[in-house]
């Protein structure tokens, strides 16, 4: 009778857990129908008292039996789609009770007995905790153990089980099957004690652990591989030891059941409660089986226990098998030893879905060897030896030819799709620079129409505007070449140094717009504001600046380019100009000076840039004094090649041996900074040379036979000489003769003869050539030269060298020869005089000619600015008006200034490194404390001129005294008294002070000598 009431309950279990009132329902009723009949049946029996039917009895149990079979595989057809089979029913009261664990409270050393007495709320917290310690689960079960008995349990995460809605009925014999704590592992929840766990409740849990969510599916491929390690606790489906069926005919049907731990008490309870024992995972697996050349054995012994034990998923364990099977063959592996659990775990996460098709590497996850697989697996060409290698060489030699064939024909594409791109931007930048430079060059063109008309302007006009009020617009552009820019130090103080422009205002006439390369401090503008209020001329100039040096602080643009990109500042220019006679007077010749003139309105006061390029060259200012017919040092211009250099050079040797000094000039470089020289004194052949004149006589030493053989002897030398002796002027710039050769060689250069006598004057004359034709002498002065002695620092005004009518005469003669070739504007002239050896008389050699406002005559506006003289260039004096001193005179109308002559030192370049560290006011003090200033009423002292507020390293300064020799001692003794109050005894700084002293010195002797011949020669006359 208790299997029918096990049926009758697990039937209705089975029916409450699938939720189908209908169908259960009705096999409750037959149940209950039949039983019923059997109980009435057993009744008659007894009443009747008559000897029970067992076979009676037999079939009414059969009957009952059959009946709830047939509705349970009715039932299990529908909901699992298999045919399955329940287990017979076997007499529970044969199998031995599921064993539990109850451990007795009286092992355990804390547990108190119970009294009686116990008041409600102990008992209640008695129960509590009982419970509690019942319920392994509940979240302070571990933490109650520990503080009731000192235990200290492993933290248990409850898992979250999700109840199958259609449990599974499982028969058949199973040995076990293992259930681990991993996210795809097998879970049995534990009954409660008391409750009888039956065969079917086992199905339907086991069924519904098969079961899995999506989130507890593999998520990668390295998933399966670590399925061993995520999984250190198994429970293992088994049957107890005392369950075993005495076989009596029948077969005997196991019964599933979890194994449970010891029941040993004291095993639970540490010896140490603060040393734990460590939970050393456990994974052994019943289940292996072994492939052989990826193909398994089906009638080997472990396969067959493993095909029987996972019969039930059987169908989704063989997809994943004959994969595993096809990939050792495909990659020729001899043996592989298959761990069944993880291959049916493989198969269950494959069949769920969510692993379409496991990787390699999830197939080997479940082989005990895999390390040993993987390594043979991935070695190379191992693909090719497996089944199918052939075919699959083939599929990847034809693969791997394609794609190169692919790839090269896309590479060609990219390069030619490159390519045509390249072009058409080439083509496009092409045609957009050349409309572009259509553009500017049109636009250059009407700039320069437009200064051709305007200069005809100003020459017809040229009068009239020189005697009414005007405005001149000084730029002190230096448009040099970039390369020349770039090289130049501190150029942007290089074009600031003509400052002294501003000194035209001495003319009541003239207001002046001086546009400033660099931001000038008050300081510099008070002290010009001071200076010029001599003159009372306040507030007829302005000092603008351009907005653009901010913009390009870095690119040595000339002044003209930066005021060409400041609108700001020509709107200014604009509006200080509008409705006023005005000009131009620029610095070196630019492109860009037409650009501003142009769009200012007003003309330029110079020559047109194109013929200042070709005449401002050393070679081109040769050209002009031969048009001039003046005496030009021997030499030879526009050489551009080694050849021509060695040749000409032999050439002018043998034609002029008595000069002891050759020079070299650069054709666009200005002051010394392009020269070099080499003496005659080191060639081995020169003595010999001067022998062979001799021996000839004066007569023969012209003749072409016996310059030929010098000639050729020159020649042989030549270039060894000028790589072993050659040197260049200033090494600043050129290190030696190698790099000076290549830049003279590319720019192109002179070769001059330098004046063949000890004492050599160099003089500069500044020339005005009006528009309207006409030649006007502004400066005139004797050069202080440096070290090297081609490097003018300073002169002396008015000059003493040359005789003013000689004077006079070349410079017409120059300044005609300019006009000629329609140079206007501001022409300097550099002349040398020394005395010739032969004839002993004086001569004068056109040696330079630069188309600029020089530095020299803008000093020269400061000395008359503050003498109040005029530079009488006719008779060579500087006339200066003394103050009349008696101011009661009768006839103040008659009463006339005296004039007086005054000579002055100009240094415009005066260089030291220390100065930097005094601020200007600081300078001064130091000045006037050592009597350094200019006197007003006397007209004579010192002005310096201020070029910088930041670098303050360059000044300029002017000495005016009644005689030259005065002058010279006060401008040596000014620059000796400043190095000597600014540079300490181990900073002596970088300076050219020491040379100008000597030079000024050697001029003092020169003076001095001069005095006294002089003084010999009166009384022989």
């Amino acid at each position: 009778m208790l299997h029918y009431f096990v049926l009758v309950l697990t039937q209705y279990k089975m029916s409450d857990t699938l939720k189908n009132e209908e169908k259960f329902g009705a096999v409750l009723f037959q149940v209950q129908e039949d039983l019923r009949q059997l109980k009435c049946t057993l009744e008659s029996v007894n009443e009747m008292g008559t000897t029970l039917d067992i076979q009676a009895l037999d079939a009414a149990i059969g009957k009952t039996e059959r009946s709830i079979r047939k509705h349970a595989d009715d039932y299990l057809k529908k909901v699992t789609k298999q045919l399955l089979v329940l287990p017979r029913i076997v007499d529970l009261q044969k199998k031995k009770q599921i064993p539990t664990w109850k451990p007795s409270l009286e092992s355990i050393q804390d547990v108190r007995p119970q009294r009686e007495d116990i008041p409600p709320g102990e008992k209640h917290k008695f129960a509590l905790t009982k419970r509690v310690l019942s319920n392994p689960a509940h979240p302070n079960n571990r933490a109650m153990m520990y503080q009731k008995f000192g235990i200290s349990l492993p933290d248990v995460h409850k898992r979250r089980t999700h109840i199958a809605k259609h449990p599974r009925i499982v028969p058949g014999h199973v040995a076990g099957l293992p259930v681990t704590k991993g996210r795809n592992s097998l879970v049995i929840p534990e009954e409660t004690t008391g409750k009888v766990t039956s065969l079917l409740q086992m199905s339907i849990q086991h069924k519904a652990a098969c079961l899995h969510s999506r989130e507890d599916s593999c998520s990668s491929t390295t998933g399966l591989m670590s399925l061993k390690s995520r999984c250190p606790k198994q429970l293992k489906w088994e049957t107890e030891p005392g369950s075993i069926c005495e076989r009596t005919g029948e077969e005997c049907t196991p019964v599933w059941t979890t194994k449970a731990p010891p029941t040993t008490p004291n095993s639970l309870i540490p010896k140490n409660p603060h040393i734990l024992p460590e939970q050393v995972p456990v994974n052994i697996s019943k289940y292996d089986f072994t492939i052989l050349m990826g193909r398994t054995n089906p009638m080997a012994t472990d396969f067959c226990h493993f095909k029987q034990c996972f019969s039930l998923c059987w169908s989704s364990v063989v997809d994943a098998l004959e994969a595993l099977e096809k990939l050792l063959r495909d990659f020729a592996v001899p043996l592989a030893k298959v761990n069944g659990e993880r291959l049916v775990e493989l198969s269950h996460v494959w069949e769920s879905g969510w692993l379409k098709a496991p990787p390699v590497t999830g197939f080997l996850s479940v082989l005990e060897n895999r390390e040993e697989v993987l390594s043979l697996v991935l070695r190379p060409g191992q693909r090719f030896k497996g089944e199918g290698g052939i075919e699959a060489a083939a599929i990847h030699i034809q693969s791997f030819w394609r794609r190169c064939l692919a790839r090269t024909a896309y590479l060609r594409h990219c390069q030619r799709k490159w390519a045509v791109g390249t072009i058409a931007v080439s083509w496009l930048m092409h045609t957009q620079m050349r409309h572009v430079g259509k553009a500017l060059q049109a636009r250059r063109f009407r700039q320069l129409e437009n200064f051709r008309s305007r200069a005809q302007h100003l020459a017809a006009n040229w009068k009239h505007i020189q005697s009414s009020k005007r405005t001149i617009i000084h730029i002190p552009s230096l448009g040099y070449s970039q390369s020349r820019r770039m090289n130049l130090r501190r150029y942007d103080i290089l074009q600031n140094i003509q400052i002294s422009r501003l000194c035209d205002i001495r003319d009541e006439h003239v207001e002046v717009i001086y546009v400033c390369p660099r931001h000038l401090g008050e300081d510099i503008v008070h002290y010009y504001t001071s200076l010029l209020k001599c003159d009372s001329s306040v507030r007829r100039f302005v000092i603008l600046t351009p907005e653009a040096i901010d913009y390009f602080p870095t690119h040595n643009m000339c002044l003209s380019t930066l005021l060409k990109y400041s609108p700001l500042t020509l709107k200014r220019i604009k509006h200080l100009i509008q409705g006023k006679q005005a000009y131009i007077v620029a610095g070196v010749a630019h492109v860009d000076d037409l650009a501003v003139a142009d769009d200012l309105g007003v003309p330029i006061l110079a020559p047109e840039p194109a013929i200042a390029q070709l005449y401002s060259t050393k070679s081109g200012g040769r050209r002009i004094f031969t048009g001039a017919e003046v005496d030009v040092p021997p030499g030879q211009g526009d050489i551009y090649t080694q050849n021509q250099l060695h040749g000409t050079l032999a050439r002018l040797m043998t034609q002029n041996i008595h000069v002891q000094r050759w020079l070299f000039k650069m054709d666009s470089e200005h002051g010394g900074r392009g020269t070099a020289y080499c003496d005659t004194c080191h060639l081995s052949c020169y003595n010999w040379a001067l022998q062979e004149r001799h021996r000839c006589g004066p007569e023969l030493q012209n003749t072409e036979w016996i310059q030929e053989s010098v000639l050729l002897r020159y020649l042989d030398e030549v270039p060894g000489w000028l790589a072993r002796y050659a040197q260049p002027a200033n090494t600043s710039c050129y290190p030696d003769w190698a790099c000076f050769l290549k830049t003279f060689l590319r720019q192109g250069g002179v070769v001059e003869a330098y004046p063949p006598s000890e004492s050599v004057t160099c003089l500069t004359v500044d020339l005005l050539l009006e528009p309207g034709g006409e030649v006007t002498m502004l400066s005139c002065g004797d050069q202080l030269q440096g070290s090297c002695q081609l490097e003018a620092l300073g002169s002396t005004v008015p000059q003493t060298s040359v005789h003013q009518e000689t004077l006079q005469s070349i410079c017409m003669r120059v300044g005609q020869a300019c006009l000629q070739r329609l140079i206007v504007g501001y022409v300097s002239v550099d002349l040398a005089t020394f005395l010739n050896r032969d004839t002993m008389e004086q001569k004068v050699w056109a040696i330079d000619l630069d188309l600029t406002y020089s530095d020299q005559l803008a000093m020269t506006q400061m000395l008359l600015m503050m003498t109040g003289g005029t530079l009488n260039c006719r008779t060579g004096c500087l006339e200066v008006p003394m103050p009349i001193q008696d101011k009661c005179s009768e006839d103040p109308i008659a009463a006339k200034p005296p004039v007086v002559n005054r000579y002055a030192v100009i240094g415009s370049h005066l260089f030291h490194s220390n100065l930097s560290m005094l601020y200007h006011n600081v300078f001064f003090m130091v000045c006037k404390a050592h009597g350094i200033g200019f006197n007003m009423k006397r007209k004579q002292g010192t002005v310096f001129a201020l070029y910088d507020s930041s670098d303050r390293c360059t000044v300029g300064m002017i000495t005016v005294s009644e005689d030259l020799q005065g002058a010279l001692v006060t401008f040596a003794r000014n620059l000796s008294v400043i190095h000597q109050e600014i540079s300490p005894f181990k900073m002596q700084g970088e300076t050219n002070f020491k040379e100008l002293i000597k030079n000024i010195e050697a001029v003092l002797q020169m003076t001095v000598k001069k005095k006294v011949r002089s003084v010999e020669d009166k009384p022989v006359a």
